[in-house]
């Protein structure tokens, strides 16, 4: 098939997004990750499905795919919560250095003796697939939510990973002999501290501004949020950093920020996070020549086989052994290393380097994917609740809206108050809000009304809540609080509720 105009264009893109969000809801009844509809999606419309596109251009496939990772790891670090991250922090680091060196080494290993690849070759798909996906594990856990000290960890260690794993796949791809294993280990130092380094810059900046500049409108707030975070990665990029971790850490820095209309930005970031994920494996779909993958279907496997049983253990073993983590839930972050977008993008590294090979590296890592994400992600779920490690009864947290209110020097709160939430049954007085916070307005049944202090709170209510530039974030956090800990929140041990 081929496309002529634009309006042809405009109306295959248009039908392809379609499917592609009905596909959300399929994906979520079955428990599959939704990246492998998106590559059905591709390989149906692709020169060997019933659309017949031909499509080979690596080189455009790579510059998108880098385009949409920047994106979706701005989404995720929006995402992540300080709070969760901070006590995990260490082992997620140590996890995303050392073990990505471990799985990268015993990986090859099987690559080389198992299935007679060369050695370069081997360390390819060693380093490409040692880099996990946060967004195909927790596609997989919406209904078996996991306590944070497990997220924390699985989330960091993705938003980190992907910096070392490009660094050693781009010296893999290059044309003759590869570095020493001291300079590669230097280059990864360098690369990180300095993307890092401006990450944590742009975002503090970032933060600071925004909530220090009024902008005309309110929807222009989850632009600048993603142009900040964009920023972050091209500096990153072009100071020789790792502009990939400049993006994650500008991002999570923004995201914990409390700034100004956040639902609306996070949810402007999770759309645009969908938009880029369903373009990049639609299009990696159309890039992969499915006849091409019989012949190394086995390879893959046994390659997997390695990766799943092997490497992924003992990397997740090795990395935390300092932290004393409890078996079990080694056991679940061992199984919990989902292989999505980041693997297959960077396959086509080496394609576009012209390393000879490339085409069958691209093929193996393509069917591992897709093969081990259809076994672990089904089970997933119902290995946590085997292990016992399910943490369904946690409260949802509140998403407060902050719109400033320029002239009155205060700011104007709105939530809705989830279904789990322990604020079902509070009395508005019994939120004891600091002076300069008080409930304005409760919309209950579509209808609105002015709260007496004695009006009990329900579930779904949403509330209006003024409070003056000075006790902005105590009101906010009180409220996060009692969400969390009900009406006794902060005397019986409750955090303050100060993390987003």
């Amino acid at each position: 098939m081929t496309v002529h105009t634009l309006n042809e264009l405009l109306l295959v893109c248009s039908l392809v997004l379609l499917v592609a969000v009905a596909a959300v809801r399929i994906s979520s009844r079955s428990g599959l990750p939704s990246l492998l509809i998106y590559l059905g999606i591709g390989i149906a419309i692709g020169q060997d499905g019933i659309g017949n596109v031909v499509f080979d251009n690596a080189e455009l496939t790579q510059v998108i795919g880098y385009a949409a990772l920047v994106v979706i790891l701005a989404e995720g670090g929006l995402g992540t919560k300080w709070k969760e991250i901070k006590p995990a922090l260490p082992a997620a680091v140590v996890l995303s250095l050392v073990g990505v060196a471990v799985s990268v080494g015993v990986t090859a290993a099987g690559a080389h003796y198992l299935v007679g690849l060369e050695w370069r070759q081997a360390l390819l798909i060693g380093a490409v697939v040692s880099s996990t996906d946060a967004a195909a594990v927790f596609s997989v856990l919406r209904k078996v939510p996991l306590p944070s000290r497990i997220t924390g960890v699985l989330e960091a260690e993705s938003g980190f990973n992907d910096a070392p794993v490009v660094i050693l796949v781009v010296a893999f791809s290059t044309v003759g002999p590869v570095d020493e294993w001291y300079v590669l280990l230097g280059k990864i130092a360098l690369e990180l501290a300095i993307g890092a380094a401006i990450g944590l810059t742009v975002g503090f900046l970032g933060a600071y501004g925004l909530r220090h500049v009024a902008l005309p409108a309110s929807g222009l707030y989850p632009i600048a949020v993603m142009a900040i975070a964009i920023t972050a990665y091209a500096a990153g990029a072009m100071a020789h950093g790792s502009g990939f971790l400049a993006v994650y850490l500008a991002a999570m820095v923004l995201g914990n920020a409390k700034l100004p209309h956040w639902p609306a930005t996070r949810g402007f970031a999770d759309g645009l996070g969908w938009i880029a994920q369903i373009g990049m494996f639609v299009l990696l779909g159309l890039l992969v020549t499915p006849h091409e993958l019989v012949h190394d279907f086995w390879p893959a496997v046994v390659i997997g086989l390695v990766l799943t049983m092997v490497a992924r253990p003992l990397e997740v073993f090795v990395s935390l052994l300092p932290f004393r983590v409890p078996w079990r839930e080694q056991a679940l972050m061992s199984w919990a290393g989902l292989r999505g977008a980041v693997p297959i993008i960077l396959a086509t590294i080496p394609m576009v380097s012209g390393i000879e090979g490339s085409d069958r590296v691209f093929n193996i890592v393509f069917v591992l994917v897709v093969v081990y994400t259809l076994v672990q992600g089904p089970t997933l779920p119902w290995l946590a609740r085997k292990l016992e490690l399910g943490d369904s009864e946690e409260p949802a947290d509140l998403g407060i809206e902050s719109a400033p209110l320029e002239k009155l020097r205060g700011h104007l709160l709105s939530f809705a108050i989830p279904p789990a939430s322990r604020m079902h049954g509070v009395e508005v007085s019994e939120l004891r809000l600091p002076a300069g916070a008080s409930v304005t307005l409760v919309v209950r049944d579509g209808k609105s009304f002015v709260p007496m202090p004695s009006t009990v709170l329900r579930r779904e209510d949403e509330l209006l809540v003024v409070a003056t530039d000075p006790v902005r974030d105590a009101a906010e956090a009180r409220l996060r609080a009692v969400a969390r800990g009900g009406k006794l929140a902060g005397w019986l041990g409750t955090g303050n509720g100060t993390g987003r």
